[in-house]
């Protein structure tokens, strides 16, 4: 396959009146690929490939019409494999799955919003953050209304020498 600059030079070559033969000296190519590429031929077309036929194309109909069945609920595929490879199925579970899991329904988690008033709640928690050697205490508290945060940092010394105060 040609690179593109090499199809449009073919190109020009035509255009200004050179013979197929006179391209195929110039470019270094075969008459038959310079002949290939002014009749428009050496354009790359790719589309999408046919299917493969799989193992489990016989029993598709089956693995519908047990999905339908157990709607809104779900057949675990080692179940269907089971019922299935007591019909002839002989492939294994991972093609199997692949092919559910285009059919199974994803559920989402229901979203639960818990709000307070204001000056109802707030959240605090004690952290310590290393640097270095010393040690830094930071207090953090959230209200929980406005997701306000207030931080303070202490040095370790200092915390203990107010707590024994």
């Amino acid at each position: 396959m040609l690179t593109q600059e090499q199809a449009v030079e073919i190109r020009v070559l035509e255009r200004r009146g050179r013979s197929i033969r006179q391209i195929m000296r110039e470019t270094g190519l075969s008459r038959n690929t310079v002949r290939k590429y002014l009749r428009g031929g050496g354009r790359a077309t790719y589309g999408p490939r046919e299917p493969r036929a799989c193992k489990l194309d016989l029993y598709k109909a089956y693995l519908q019409e047990r999905i339908e069945q157990a709607r809104p609920d779900w057949i675990p595929a080692t179940v269907v494999i089971r019922e299935i490879g007591a019909m002839g199925y002989a492939g294994g579970i991972n093609q199997l799955k692949a092919y559910l899991h285009a059919f199974k329904a994803v559920r989402a988690d229901p979203v639960v919003r818990f709000e307070t008033p204001p000056g109802q709640q707030m959240q605090a928690g004690l952290t310590t953050i290393r640097r270095g050697r010393d040690r830094l205490l930071a207090f953090v508290a959230t209200l929980g209304f406005s997701r306000a945060t207030f931080v303070r940092f202490f040095a370790l010394i200092c915390w203990l020498t107010s707590a024994m105060d």
